[in-house]
């Protein structure tokens, strides 16, 4: 990962550098599952911090809703990694009091995340969209949310469609939990990081 500029370097260049497009062989030619049989660094990578409102796309626009974290807790990982997808496992955390989720809904989940600016949307800002593989039951806007990120599927790309986009999406979720799907990895959907009932 290192001779490409880490999502902090990217991010402070006055123009940042065009995302290809994705292209029909580098649909057809990805990978089911990616990464080494052990996550090695970077990974883990944890973040944390209250749930933000984001720009309302993922669940409208791409029937992939997204939660993300504030500017401040990515910085951990923009430092250290590129753009692009990435895989691991998230918990939205029960409150106190107020609470609307369910005993399902605060479980640990697998995720896929992407790191970087929507090429397609033009975004002029660096965010981490993390879509949790779970239906919810409820808002959790302002929850605290847990990620542990385990490992890299693909870089950034812009799309010529929508249509495109949603596709690519869909097999980074699959390719997320086929990785997940192997010893060195699921263990750490019950890591201490996250919180125990």
């Amino acid at each position: 990962m290192s001779e490409t500029p880490t999502a902090a370097v990217t991010a402070a260049q006055v123009q940042r550098p065009a995302a290809p497009f994705q292209t029909e062989s580098f649909r057809l030619t990805r990978p089911q599952v990616v990464g080494p049989e052990t996550p090695e660094f970077p990974f883990p990578i944890k973040l944390s911090g209250p749930v933000q409102r984001g720009f309302g796309r993922g669940g409208k626009d791409l029937g992939c809703p997204t939660a993300n974290l504030p500017d401040e807790s990515i910085e951990s990982i923009a430092s250290v990694t590129k753009t692009g997808v990435y895989y691991g496992f998230a918990q939205v955390l029960p409150r106190p009091e107020g609470n609307e989720l369910s005993e399902d809904d605060v479980k640990v989940h697998p995720m896929a995340m992407s790191l970087g600016w929507n090429p397609f949307y033009k975004n002029e800002r660096l965010t981490a969209e993390i879509h949790i593989m779970h239906e919810f039951q409820a808002d959790f806007y302002g929850y605290e949310m847990k990620v542990v990120v385990l490992g890299y599927i693909r870089r950034e790309l812009d799309y010529t469609t929508r249509e495109a986009l949603i596709d690519d999406i869909e097999i980074d979720k699959l390719v997320a939990i086929r990785s997940l799907d192997r010893p060195d990895y699921k263990k750490f959907s019950t890591d201490s990081f996250f919180a125990s009932k």
